[in-house]
């Protein structure tokens, strides 16, 4: 079980990226996730390069926007939110390609 979406991003993601290389070749864009309270902050997940590399921070031109508060986030991490109910209830919000969205759902859970 993952605590906060720091080791999130850089345990389970990262592990993910390096194991599963197809995964983040099938996005093969700019994702931006920005996550609202706790330890919060923005974190972007570059699928244009290989490997694909996640660090903290933003950049311009990314395919996708993810909303979310870190609090949803480390649950849908976990398992213990599913990511089409957190959609549907607004505790996650996509701006931009939602088919590529659907992809990165892969790479969380």
């Amino acid at each position: 079980m993952y605590e906060n979406a720091k080791q999130i991003f850089e345990e389970k993601i990262t592990s993910k990226l390096k194991n599963e290389p197809d995964k983040a070749k099938a996005i093969g864009a700019l994702v931006v996730f920005h996550l609202t309270g706790g330890s919060a902050g923005d974190w972007v997940l570059d699928c244009t390069k290989n490997p694909a590399e996640i660090k903290m921070g933003t950049a311009e031109g990314a395919k996708v926007e993810v909303t979310m508060s870190e609090e949803d986030f480390v649950k849908l991490a976990n398992g213990g939110l599913n990511p089409q109910m957190a959609f549907l209830g607004g505790k996650l919000k996509v701006k931009g390609d939602m088919g590529l969205a659907i992809k990165i759902g892969q790479i969380l859970t």
